[in-house]
């Protein structure tokens, strides 16, 4: 059982911390599911205001339901479709104040107000994107996407095995 000290202070030591622990949890961990999993549940417990947390893996061009945190979500997503798709096709960090007014948003779960999704890229290819959803418009700003940023540029290559 892991037990980790994750300061609820300011957001820069809350995903200092996070960095720090999902290094301890996917350093020698060779199961890119398993990673995806504890990345997942890593977030979902310490980031406040979440009602999702998870993966899709980029797979055969489309967008495939990884581990995840939350109610059961999308199976398959096109890429250039949705927050996700977008994301993943641009390859670029979406942060979507009002997911409803998002053109095209594909609403799995209909009290998601907020996203913020960051692809997963490894040696230049496509991984996949880690998706975060919460029911508070506006919920993520930037600080949020650097710190995910910095999360999944440590997990890329640890699931890409």
């Amino acid at each position: 059982m892991f037990d980790f000290a994750i300061k609820a202070g300011s957001k820069a030591e809350l995903y200092h911390d996070l960095h720090a622990a999902l290094d301890a949890l996917t350093g020698d961990e060779p199961d890119a599911i398993a990673n995806m999993a504890n990345t997942a549940a890593l977030i979902w417990e310490y980031l406040p205001d979440l009602n999702w947390a998870g993966f899709y893996r980029a797979i055969d061009g489309e967008l495939v339901l990884g581990p995840f945190q939350g109610k059961a979500a999308c199976i398959r997503i096109a890429m250039g479709k949705g927050v996700c798709g977008t994301a993943a096709a641009m390859r670029e960090t979406l942060l979507i104040d009002d997911v409803h007014a998002f053109p095209g948003h594909i609403a799995c779960d209909a009290a998601s107000r907020s996203e913020l999704v960051v692809p997963v890229i490894h040696d230049g290819r496509l991984i996949g994107v880690l998706d975060l959803d919460s029911p508070n418009p506006a919920r993520f700003d930037a600080e949020d996407a650097a710190g995910c940023q910095k999360l999944v540029a440590l997990i890329a290559g640890r699931i890409a095995r």
